[in-house]
């Protein structure tokens, strides 16, 4: 049954069908000078995208993109403020583990109450103020010669704590190495990691492990004596060895190996090198202790 009908504009033939002919049957003229008659009353033939169609599939999702990619954006911003300020957070609390001081309330309270500077180690062991924004990543810092000690005082007593960086077996580690005031005698530890073996090398970032390193020395002589060796094998008696986590060999020799390259670079200042090459000044304390010309 047709249901629409089409009158040539030409010779005025009326065509009953679903569309117009290919040609005017009466004047040859083409399809496209067929109109569609409406009847009075008839409603008006739609016209718009047809929503089968491949343009209409692609506009409508590249505007969902642009609209999901500007919520994105949106809500990063947004949060942004509030991510950083946890990265920080964060970060205090790691140094401050490492003075053993764990699972803090107010974070950010205690570390302004304990961490009296941020400073830079000079080339002869000295300290000088750190001038910059709070870091929270100290990779890129010692790679760019921006050696950090961070100075603290626990129940009246002077600390001194120095982030560490390496690799494991699978990716980043770092962690942090709190010194009593002699600059040698390890007062805590902190150790973390990104992808280590939970159970086996991820044990790094565990109590059990950095326990062991509480009064233990850094210094033997003028080289970096802390070490760790496979689980075990620590002598007993020794001073600077610390057993390393069972079932991971290669991640405790990366902590191992962090511990040495990033110590060594502090040896200056580990032995302070400012006081014996040409003694303290009057109330340079950041170099070495009072009176001490050791």
């Amino acid at each position: 049954m047709a249901t629409k009908k089409f009158k040539c504009k030409v010779c005025g033939y009326v065509h009953e069908g679903d569309k117009a002919p290919e040609k005017c049957p009466m004047c040859q003229a083409p399809q496209s000078e067929f109109e569609e008659i409406v009847e009075e009353g008839a409603a008006a033939p739609k016209k718009g995208l047809n929503t089968n169609s491949n343009v209409y599939t692609i506009v409508y999702a590249a505007v969902m993109v642009i609209i999901v990619a500007f919520l994105l954006v949106f809500v990063s911003q947004t949060l942004k403020e509030r991510q950083t300020a946890n990265v920080i957070n964060d970060t205090k609390q790691q140094i401050l583990s490492a003075l053993n001081m764990r699972d803090l309330p107010d974070v950010a309270g205690t570390y302004a109450e304990v961490i009296k500077a941020d400073a830079l180690m000079q080339p002869n062991g000295k300290m000088a103020e750190y001038e910059g924004d709070f870091n929270t990543s100290y990779k890129s810092e010692f790679d760019n010669g921006n050696l950090h000690i961070f100075v603290a005082e626990v129940n009246g007593e002077r600390k001194f704590v120095i982030p560490m960086n390496g690799l494991g077996l699978w990716g980043t580690i770092w962690g942090y190495i709190a010194l009593n005031e002699d600059r040698n005698t390890v007062y805590g530890v902190y150790f973390s990691h990104s992808s280590e073996t939970p159970g086996l090398g991820g044990e790094i970032a565990g109590t059990k492990f950095q326990d062991r390193f509480p009064g233990k020395l850094v210094v033997n002589g003028e080289e970096v004596g802390l070490k760790v060796v496979k689980y075990g094998k620590a002598d007993k008696g020794s001073q600077f060895e610390v057993d390393g986590v069972t079932g991971a060999t290669i991640t405790s020799t990366g902590v191992n190996t962090m511990i040495n390259k990033v110590l060594s670079a502090y040896i200056p200042f580990l032995t302070k090198q400012c006081c014996k090459e040409g003694g303290c000044e009057e109330g340079a304390d950041e170099c070495c202790d009072e009176n001490s010309n050791d």
